[in-house]
Order: C-alpha cells, then structure tokens, then sequence
C-alpha cells in the first residue's frame, strides 16, 4: 500500500501519518472488491482462493485537518517561521485560528478572530475603537507578522484578518522565541504568500451600519514549471460604525511573487497597503446612564481616526541537504497615524443633562526595519533525533509620538449643539524614539525514541534606545542587555495523547530610565488527538508572574517600576471535526490574579483590571448536505461568557457577567458559488465594557452582513 503525506505542519508529523494511514484502511473498507483488486488463483488446481492483490491506494490529508483553508482543525504551527512544530510535541498551549474559521465566522477584526480562543480577553474598552484590544492571560499580549516583531496592539495599528492564512496564538511568556515581550503570550499572523496552482475568490457584502465591502484574492502560477507565481488580495470598505456621525472606510492591497529558484531555494515578497479612515469612537457616555448606542456625544468635526501604513516583507528559504536549512525574514513598514475625539469624563454626577468633556489629539509617524536569519540543523545518532535553531535578530526604529489636549465645552444630551473641534496651543508632549535592538538566540530540542522531548531556548536581546523631547530639547539614552531561557519536556504517553511540563520567561521593551519588565510563568498540560477523526483536546494549568511592572505616575507624569503581578489558571480548548457534519470549537479559562507589590499605591491583594476569574465559549457548526437541485447549507451558532471582571485595580467598579451570542449561515448557491449570512451579538446583549472613571462604553451592539463568494 503506498501513501502520499502531504502536512503542512512541519517535519515529520505523525498525526499526519496516522491519519493517512486511517484514511486508507477506511477506503480498503469502502471500495467494492472486484472494482479494486484482482483475484489470485491456487498454483495446484487453478481454482480461485478469494485472495485478493489491493491495488496501490494513495492518500492525501490535505483538506482533512491539514489544509487552513478546509479545516478549522490545524495539526502544527509555524513557530513563528522559527522551528515548525506539531501539536503533540509542543511544550506549550498553542491555539491556531485557520482562515475556514476566520471566513465562516466572517471576523471583522483581530478581536473577533481571537474571541473563542482560551485564555484570551477581548474589547474590553467597547465602542473606542482606535486599537485592537485584548489580552492573554490577564496580561497585555505582543503581536507578530511571520515572526517578525509588530509591537503591543495598545497604540498599534488594527491589523486586517483578510491578510492573513492563520493566526497563532502562543500561550506563556516566551522571549527565547520571538523577543520581547509580555508574559501571557503573543499573536502571530501568518501572512498569505503565493502557491504553485490557480485558485481565487471575489466577494461582495452588505450590511449593518450602510456596509458595503468587496474583496478579491486570487494568484496563479507565471511560468509553466511552476518556478514563479503570484498572489493578488484586497479588500475595500465603504461603512459606518454603529454610533452617528462616524464612518468605518478601508482599502487594502496585498500583492506577493514567489519564485522557486531549484528544488532547495525558495524566495517571496509581498507588499501590502493598508488605509483606515474610521472614528475613534462614541465619546463615551456619563456614568450610570443608558443611552442608545447610537448617540454620539464626540464632535463631527473633529472625531476621526486615520491610517497609512506601507510594508514590503522578504523570505528566503535554502535547503543544504544533510538536514541543514537557511531562512530568513526581512520586513520595513513605514506609517502615519493620527486621531482626534471630544469625549465624555464626568466622574460624578452634577445632576443635570450636561456632559463635561475633554478634547483630545494624537499624531505618530515610524519608520521600521527588522531582520531574522538563522540556520536550523536536524539530524539523528542513536535513538535520538535532533533539532538545533541558532539565528540572529536586528531591528532599527525611527518614530515620532505627538500628543494634545484641552478642555471641551460641554454638551447636552438632550438637545445636542456641536461646537466643533478644538484651538491646540500646542502639543502637551512631543518625542521622538530611536530604538535598536539586536537579538541572538538559539534552541535545542532532542527526542528520544520518539517518546520524550527535551527542548531548551536561550536568547539575548541588546537594546540601544534614545528619546528626545521637542518640547524641552531633553536627549536621553540608555542600554540594556536582557538575557531569557526556555526549557520544556514532553511524554508521547501514546501516539494519541502527550503531556508536558514548560518553564519560561519574557521580558518587554524598557521605557528609558526604568529597569524592563520582566515576567516567569511555569505550566503543566495534556493534549490529546484522536485518531478517529481530525480533532485536538488540551488542558494547560500555568503559574505567572510580572515584576518591574511599569505605570505613569499621576502626580508627575512621569513613568516609575511599582511592583508585581500573578495570575494563575488554567485553559481548555477543543477543535474538531466531528462526524456527521459537525464541527465545533470549544474554550473554557479560568484566571485568578492578584496584584503582589504595588509600591505607595496600595492595592496589594486585588485583582488586576480587565481580567474575568471565568471566561467560555463554544461554535457549533452543522453541515446539511445538498441534494438534488439543493446545494450544501451549513449552520453556525456561537456563544462567548465572561465573568464580571474590575475597571482598575482599585477593584471599585466592574462590569457585569455577560453572555453573547454570534450565528452564521451559508449556502451554496451553485458550484463554487456560496451566500453567507453571519450576525454578531445576535440578541443585542448591551452591557458597560468599560467605565466608572469618567465616563462609560458599551459593549459593540449586534450588527448583521450578508456576502455572496464566487470562488475558482
């Protein structure tokens, strides 16, 4: 019996094998006898015997639990374009989101990609919509494009899900592997690059909020060898947000090429824009209030949000032979960015129907360079296999941070008058930050008898950072060198269900003057992968902690290292493609933290802000097969709870438990031509995301979009 194994997960994955193997007894079962084998007769007497000859049967995974396109169920993730690795063998929790779900579930933002991931918050600050907001166990998470640093979402860029193939998320602090950064864990995107066939889809989609959206991504082989090909994608948006005088408008374009230079080299670059221009949010509202979730108490005339940002990406891959492979990430963006907004802080009732306000006014501007090269080495002596990484990191940063503020005339919400936007006197702060960091690592990882896995990383991030205030001419510099390990082992118990035990560490970007925060986490964990169908179970207890931790000091503006943070849990997760048409994607965390040392500001024994003690979700999907002149229809429903969770740690004032509701529907049309409908929020569940300090945000309200995709 021959197989083909075609993984995408990485090298030597034997879920994959499993399943092919699986796959081929199942098809031996399946496949009548006399269409599939021939009959051998007696050497003495030439009658038949019934033994049969099988003819070769081959088997491929991909689109069975393999294929990020096919299947929400993915077997290995990238490492971040460092080491590959399966999902047994990890000594870690790792969470992949393959574009079938992104699309089925049609995510509009990276929160709503990550919002039925384990251990992950998200849209904690409701309708302000400037950033991507959310967390990882309880602590903010860095994010990551192919492996190469993007920063902390909290004053970034909101990323398009549409650009990407997957989104990996890596639980735990884990420096050694991609840099600095928090110690919950990070967000990788993996970008969309060419492939050696012809394929495409074009949509269009309407919807809630005067939605209008149409987007493409298509790419087919130049040269008849398949030795270069090419990847067109877009997207463009024409939308309001869900409050009145706002708009929510994008254009996007990413173009890639790849050329196969032999069988062993292998290079790709992709350039892609990104245009936001959107609202920053509602303004907010004044405290204990419930207000329709359109008013708007900003300023039409000054509330906008805007984004430009350029970036070209280069990969290179060369394979030696004898197990020694070269690779190499390269990426320079350059951006402006800028938003304005009049919004609501009024502390405390006055006891009329006037709202105090605030204006207030940002404008950043980077330029951004980052290189990742390393060699990986794999071979085999004894009983032992092999994998050594060692690479070297350099990234140069160049970017501008100016900020305003003043006072705003109040207004009355009962008979609203605007009046306009505001007449800075000048910036209240103004730096620029010149930062470069070079970075050199390396990894081991040993299995023995294809049983137990050691693995070991260590990484040494030197970090040179200047700032100058243009306000005052102040220059100031500062050098840090920042060592962290990594150490996991992991038992195959069988080839179904694997345990591991990980110690980690992280460490952030150091504010200038400030020792960096640093943060430890130990985690225990058990997965399990069945044979019997494409699914992946796992359960991960974790103990971290944050020291050194960072905060502005409200009396001098000034930034100060107060204390330390923990917080201790555990996460389950389970994605599957079950039988009879069913799939399902299922996480439950629980999270207790718990502020250590806090310095002068008290507080020792709350919890941290935006971190729920429960937070569950569940999809179900369900597949009715076509028949006859009726296509497939298929029917999601999702649900996403949270605990009540504290708005600062002063633990004064907190939200409400909640619970939402998201439900798909697609139907095909005809061939290769699908109508899908998706709702967020479904029954409009409205509770305060954010609030109690000046003013309060709602959660986003249910919003409703129906697309029609012709896909080849």
């Amino acid at each position: 019996m021959n197989f083909s194994i075609r993984n995408q997960a990485g090298r030597g994955s034997l879920k994959g094998y499993r399943l092919a193997l699986l796959l081929g007894c199942t098809a031996l079962v399946a496949i009548p006898l006399p269409l599939s084998a021939q009959e051998q007769t007696d050497s003495q007497d030439g009658e038949s015997v019934g033994v049969t000859v099988l003819e070769p049967v081959v088997v491929s995974v991909d689109g069975y639990g393999a294929s990020d396109e096919s299947s929400i169920v993915s077997f290995g993730n990238t490492g971040g374009g460092k080491l590959a690795t399966d999902f047994l063998d990890t000594a870690a929790s790792v969470s992949v989101i393959t574009s079938k779900e992104i699309q089925f579930r049609d995510a509009q933002t990276v929160e709503q990609v990550l919002d039925y991931t384990s251990g992950v918050t998200t849209d904690f600050y409701g309708s302000d919509d400037r950033f991507d907001y959310y967390k990882i166990r309880g602590f903010d998470a860095y994010s990551y494009r192919d492996g190469l640093p993007l920063g902390d979402p909290f004053g970034g860029i909101r990323e398009e899900p549409y650009a990407f193939e997957r989104v990996e998320v890596l639980k735990g602090a884990d420096s050694t592997i991609f840099g600095v950064s928090d110690p919950g864990g990070t967000v990788n995107f993996v970008s969309k690059k060419p492939r050696s066939e012809r394929f495409g889809e074009a949509y269009i989609t309407g919807g809630s909020f005067d939605h209008a959206e149409v987007g493409f991504d298509f790419g087919d082989n130049i040269t008849e060898d398949d030795t270069l090909s090419y990847r067109l994608t877009g997207k463009f948006q024409n939308a309001d947000a869900e409050y009145d005088y706002s708009n929510d408008d994008e254009s996007f374009i990413m173009g890639g090429l790849t050329w196969r230079i032999d069988d062993a080299t292998e290079m790709t670059l992709i350039y892609d824009y990104l245009d936001l221009d959107g609202t920053p949010g509602s303004g907010g509202y004044p405290i204990g209030s419930d207000f329709s979730r359109s008013t708007f108490l900003g300023e039409p005339d000054y509330n906008y949000n805007d984004v430009t940002r350029n970036t070209v990406t280069w990969m290179f891959d060369h394979d030696f032979g004898s197990g020694l492979i070269f690779s190499s990430r390269t990426r320079y963006s350059s951006s402006e960015t800028g938003f304005g907004y009049a919004y609501v802080y009024e502390p405390v009732s006055n006891g009329d129907t006037i709202a105090d306000r605030y204006y207030f006014g940002n404008a950043q501007s980077y330029d951004d360079f980052v290189i990742d090269a390393h060699f990986e080495y794999d071979t085999s002596f004894a009983n032992v296999d092999s994998r050594t990484l060692a690479g070297m990191q350099y990234e140069t940063y160049s970017g501008t941070n100016v900020s305003y503020y003043d006072v705003a005339p109040g207004i009355d919400w009962t008979n609203p008058v605007r009046s306009g936007g505001p007449n800075y006197a000048g910036p209240y702060a103004s730096t620029k930050n010149d930062q470069i960091t070079t970075s050199a690592y390396v990894l081991e990882e040993l299995t023995f008898s294809e049983k137990l896995i050691a693995s070991v990383g260590l990484r040494n991030d030197w970090l040179n950072l200047e700032q100058l205030n243009q306000l005052s001419g102040t220059n100031t510099t500062g050098d840090y060198s920042e060592f962290t390990g990594r150490a996991g082992l992991t038992y195959k118990i069988t080839d179904e269900v694997s345990t591991y035990a990980s110690y980690a560490q992280s460490v952030a970007p150091p504010t200038l003057g400030i020792e960096p925060e640093r943060g430890e986490q130990y985690e225990v964990g058990l997965k399990y992968a069945p044979l019997a169908f494409p699914a992946l179970f796992s359960v991960s207890l974790y103990d971290l902690s944050k020291t050194n931790i960072t905060v502005t000091n409200p009396a001098t503006s000034l930034q100060e290292s107060i204390g330390e943070a923990r917080v201790r849990g555990i996460d389950l997760e389970a994605k599957a493609e079950l039988p009879h048409n069913f799939s399902m994607t299922a996480a439950y965390s629980y999270m207790m933290s718990e502020i250590v040392e806090n310095g002068t500001r008290g507080n020792v024994g709350n919890q941290l802000g935006f971190v729920p003690n429960n937070v569950a979700s569940l999809w179900v999907d369900y597949t009715l097969e076509g028949e006859g002149r009726r296509g497939d229809m298929t029917f999601g429903l999702g649900a996403h709870y949270q605990s009540a969770y504290y708005f600062g740690e002063d633990n004064l004032v907190k939200s409400d438990p909640n619970i939402t509701f998201d439900a798909a529907f697609s139907y095909d049309v005809a061939e290769h031509t699908t109508l899908q409908v998706n709702a967020t929020n479904l029954f409009n569940e409205k509770y305060v995301a954010y609030g109690g300090y000046g003013a309060d945000w709602y959660n986003p309200g249910r919003a409703v979009y129906v697309t029609l995709r012709q896909t080849w």
